[in-house]
């Protein structure tokens, strides 16, 4: 089995985003909440309308799932919007799977959501190994590269130690920087 990375390049997730978006709403809602939550896929695809919005129909802004509750889940505005759209034009009701097979009520299957990912990945001109594992290391990356403490990436991704997100995230201490630009 292929050793996936991190997808480094903002050029290339907005690729990614753009070929998804252009394609399906679902695909691109999958690819989101994966690169911005750093949720595993299991859990990703199990997730039901209910447990990202509320009663009167608002996608809410932390997600309460059991085995993610320190940090919570946060559900960033673009990304809030975006589920909105998507769960409104599929006129989705609270029982359904978010992210649900085209052909069944049941979740995308793990080799579907590979194949979308990889998708959009070749189209993005991506040549490095690109798998479902992506998204949290691509989340994990770029929150380490924004400043977000290794501790709580590590607590998010359930590791054991931070050299292990370290690691997982793909980090190169000897090459990259992290600025901690604080302009009060």
């Amino acid at each position: 089995m292929k050793t996936v990375g991190a997808i480094k390049s903002r050029k290339h997730i907005n690729h990614m985003k753009a070929f998804l978006e252009a394609h399906s709403t679902r695909d691109y809602c999958l690819f989101l909440l994966g690169i911005n939550t750093g949720i595993k896929l299991q859990e990703l695809l199990h997730l039901k309308v209910h447990e990202v919005s509320s009663k009167d129909g608002e996608i809410v802004e932390f997600l309460s799932l059991p085995h993610y509750n320190n940090p919570p889940v946060y559900l960033n505005a673009t990304l809030r919007q975006n589920l909105k759209n998507y769960i409104n034009h599929n006129s989705m009701i609270d029982t359904d799977y978010l992210f649900r097979s085209r052909k069944t009520d049941q979740p995308i299957s793990r080799q579907q959501a590979y194949r979308i990912i990889n998708d959009a990945a070749k189209d993005a001109g991506i040549e490095d190994p690109v798998g479902m594992t992506t998204l949290r290391k691509t989340f994990g990356y770029h929150a380490y590269y924004q400043g977000v403490a290794i501790s709580l990436i590590q607590k998010r991704l359930q590791h054991a130690s931070p050299s292990e997100t370290i690691h997982f995230i793909g980090v190169n201490h000897h090459s990259e920087q992290i600025k901690l630009n604080i302009d009060l």
